[in-house]
C-alpha cells in the first residue's frame, strides 16, 4: 500500500524503497510463519495462498501501476502493456508446477519489480520497454525452470551471495539517482546474466 500512494505522488525512489522492503519481507515471511507453528495454531488457515495473494499484489500488480504511472510505455500503448503483464502473470501463479518441489520456478517468474528497476534506471525508449514486455510476457508460458535463489541447492551458496551484492549495488544505485557511476548498471545487470545463464545451464544438464 505505501508503494502506491508514493507512486500515486510520484515518489519513484521512495515507491522503490518499498518494493524493495516487500522483498526483504518475502525472504524470511515463511520461515517465520513455521517458527511460530501457524498451521498448528490456526489449522483452517492456508498460508500459501495468503502469500501467493501478498506475491502478486507485490510483485505483479505494484510494479504494472509503476509502469503505466511513471510513463513508461507510449500512451497508446500503456495500459496494454500493464494489462499484459497481470495477465501472463495470473496465469502462471494459478499453475500447478509454477514452482516444483526440486525449487525451481516453471516459466518466467513475477520479477516484474526487477523489470521495472531497470526500467527506471536506463531510461530507455517506451517502445523497447513494450518489446521487454511482450518477451517476459511470452516466456512465462514456455516451460525453462529458473533457479529460486534462497531455496535452490546448486550453487546456493554463490547465487545467494552475489544476490546480497547485487541488493546492495541497486541500493547505492537508487541513493545516487540520477548521478550513479555506469559501472554500478554493469555490476547490477551482471548478475541477472549470472542468474538466468545459471538457470539455462542447470536445467540443460538435468536434461542430459
Amino acid at each position: 500500500m505505501l508503494a502506491i500512494l508514493a507512486i500515486s505522488s510520484q515518489q519513484w525512489i521512495p515507491a522503490f524503497g518499498w518494493m524493495a522492503a516487500a522483498v526483504f519481507v518475502d525472504s524470511f515471511d515463511g520461515l517465520l510463519a513455521r517458527k511460530l507453528r501457524v498451521k498448528e495454531v490456526l489449522p483452517e488457515f492456508d498460508g500459501a495462498l495468503l502469500d501467493n495473494i501478498v506475491d502478486f499484489l507485490n510483485f505483479v500488480f505494484v510494479p504494472a501501476y509503476f509502469l503505466y504511472a511513471a510513463d513508461f510505455l507510449p500512451s497508446s500503448v500503456a495500459l496494454v502493456g500493464a494489462t499484459l503483464i497481470m495477465l501472463a502473470s495470473a496465469y502462471q501463479f494459478c499453475q500447478n508446477d509454477a514452482k516444483t518441489d526440486d525449487h525451481y520456478f516453471t516459466g518466467f517468474p513475477s520479477y516484474w519489480n526487477i523489470m521495472v528497476f531497470y526500467m527506471f534506471i536506463l531510461s530507455l525508449n517506451g517502445w523497447v520497454n513494450m518489446a521487454i514486455i511482450v518477451l517476459l510476457s511470452t516466456l512465462v508460458f514456455v516451460p525453462i525452470r529458473y533457479i529460486y535463489p534462497s531455496r535452490s541447492t546448486m550453487y546456493r551458496r554463490l547465487t545467494m551471495t552475489l544476490a546480497i551484492i547485487w541488493g546492495v549495488v541497486n541500493i547505492v544505485i537508487l541513493i545516487q539517482y540520477p548521478a550513479f557511476s555506469p559501472w554500478l548498471v554493469w555490476a547490477s545487470l551482471a548478475f541477472v546474466f549470472y542468474y538466468t545463464g545459471l538457470s539455462l545451464y542447470i536445467m540443460y544438464q538435468s536434461q542430459n
